[in-house]
């Protein structure tokens, strides 16, 4: 225990599949994306040359609608999906945590049962309950005069944020649910001493002391939100709404390998790294703030 290389001889090799993967690929896609690739002759055949682009691909990036309109397109989604899954996840959490909840080993299990499903299979599971025809959700409403199109220009983003929500709302109930267990049960004993409601007690007790696991996966979404990809990817087929530049990953991959543009793909990569990294900054400062303000 006395050895100074004892340690890192044990860290040693999570520490080479942790930069060979994680760290070496971001210095290269930020190296990368202040390159450009220029082709000589008129279908490339005179080669390829590398030339120093500096912020030019950054520019373009940020001054191309269709890849600034995705970043929009995220953080509207993410402000209603996320605002709605973290109050159903934390609702859940509330109702299987309380005295008088049943089966409460059976209901998280159940809930959480749709994060175990890949975000692949779950998308055409729920494809086949968006396209008309073979949706029973769809002929049981136009039977009664409602015709809608889950999969319409107007729809498809709701219709993805449906899906994420299913997916991802027993996952973030696990973690608010580890959070309540770690409060003490004498609080619940003097509240109850008190004759405080099981309401009273949720928002005077545990509301306040889950704020670590609310905010831990309020900056979880916000990444994860940014990182749309499989799921639009999959529906992109079906519906005409979906454009090949539809999220920010999508447009980065379109430019990687749709585009041979490897230089704006990895601008836009990193322009999505450093939005999730604000979006999470401003959160967390959102946070701090409210609770200085207690």
């Amino acid at each position: 225990m006395r050895s100074k290389t004892a340690p890192w001889l044990l860290l040693g090799p999570f520490l080479i599949v942790f930069i060979g993967t994680m760290i070496v690929p971001i210095i290269m896609a930020i190296g990368y994306s202040f390159n450009s690739v220029e082709r000589s002759g008129l279908l490339g055949e005179g080669g390829l040359t590398n030339t120093f682009a500096g912020f030019d691909n950054y520019l373009k990036a940020l001054s191309n609608p269709n890849f600034v309109e995705s970043i929009g397109r995220m953080i509207l989604f993410g402000v209603v999906q996320v605002t709605v899954m973290i109050v159903a996840a934390t609702i859940l959490a509330l109702l299987l945590e309380s005295a008088n909840a049943k089966w409460p080993g059976f209901f998280r299990a159940t809930y959480f049962l749709p994060y175990g499903i890949p975000g692949v299979i779950a998308t055409i599971l729920w494809s086949f309950l968006y396209i008309p025809g073979l949706s029973p959700i769809v002929d049981v409403l136009s039977w009664v005069g409602i015709e809608i199109d889950f999969l319409g220009p107007n729809m498809v983003l709701w219709s993805i944020a449906n899906i994420v929500t299913w997916t991802y709302t027993g996952y973030n109930m696990l973690i608010i649910i580890a959070q309540l267990k770690s409060i003490p049960g004498e609080l619940y004993e003097a509240a109850k001493i008190d004759g405080a409601s099981g309401f009273r007690v949720a928002m005077a007790i545990q509301l306040p002391l889950i704020r670590p696991a609310l905010l831990l996966t309020i900056i979880f979404s916000i990444i994860g939100t940014l990182q749309l990809f499989a799921e639009p990817r999959l529906l992109q087929t079906m519906s005409a709404g979906i454009t090949s530049e539809y999220t920010p990953n999508m447009s980065a991959y379109a430019f990687a390998f749709q585009y041979n543009d490897v230089g704006m793909a990895a601008a836009q990569a990193v322009i999505i790294a450093v939005s999730a990294f604000l979006l999470s900054a401003v959160a967390l400062g959102i946070s701090n703030w409210t609770e200085k303000r207690r």
